[in-house]
């Protein structure tokens, strides 16, 4: 079955402790019914980007580390489900849910299956 990544976004000023008790009994609950439903794969949290650690590859095949997210925005993955889903549209049925329980916005991206050569 095809996989999607259910990606909940926040802001970098992001405040954990303002997520009030409806909200993670809200979040419970929608876990709950992905379970039931077969489609939670893996979920997870992020700690905030400015705990992040970005690798890029120098000259001569040295490898740079640098704090911060790699990519300078103002919103950052803070969450995230991977679901297996039908089709976009369930995956997007589930997203649906994602938003209010989460009170955050929502990306859905099917993953790209790579089958290595036999």
């Amino acid at each position: 079955m095809p996989q999607y990544l259910v990606a909940i976004h926040h802001p970098d000023n992001y405040d954990p402790s303002l997520e009030g008790e409806a909200m993670v009994r809200d979040i419970h609950v929608l876990n709950e019914e992905m379970d039931a439903a077969g489609a939670r794969f893996f979920a997870g949290g992020l700690e905030s980007a400015p705990k992040a650690k970005s690798l890029r590859k120098q000259p001569g095949g040295k490898v740079l580390v640098t704090d911060g997210p790699f990519l300078e925005t103002k919103e950052h993955i803070g969450g995230f489900w991977i679901l297996e889903a039908a089709d976009m549209d369930e995956a997007l049925a589930w997203g649906r849910k994602a938003v209010v329980a989460c009170r955050a916005p929502v990306e859905v991206r099917a993953f790209v299956r790579i089958r290595p050569d036999r």
